[in-house]
């Protein structure tokens, strides 16, 4: 399964990636070892995710959010939960 996600950063901003280890790479992010944004805002909360069959699919959807606005990305996030 591959995963498109957002993490909640420490001060507050939000991360969007993509991976098909969803729970490796949110502890990766927490270990300073995921993305050299989350490296210094952390720790890092998974607040959002969706499943998708193919690497593809996720990074089509990874692409989609990062150009939402932050607005955006929060009613996913509520919507989510």
């Amino acid at each position: 399964m591959n995963y498109t996600y957002l993490v909640k950063c420490a001060d507050g901003t939000l991360y969007c990636g993509w991976t098909n280890h969803l729970d490796e790479r949110v502890a990766a992010h927490n270990s300073g070892k995921g993305a050299k944004y989350t490296k210094s805002r952390r720790p890092v909360e998974l607040v959002y995710y969706e499943e998708f069959e193919t690497k593809e699919e996720a990074m089509r959807r990874e692409a989609q959010i990062k150009r939402m606005r932050r607005g955006e990305k929060m009613e996913l996030v509520l919507r989510g939960r």
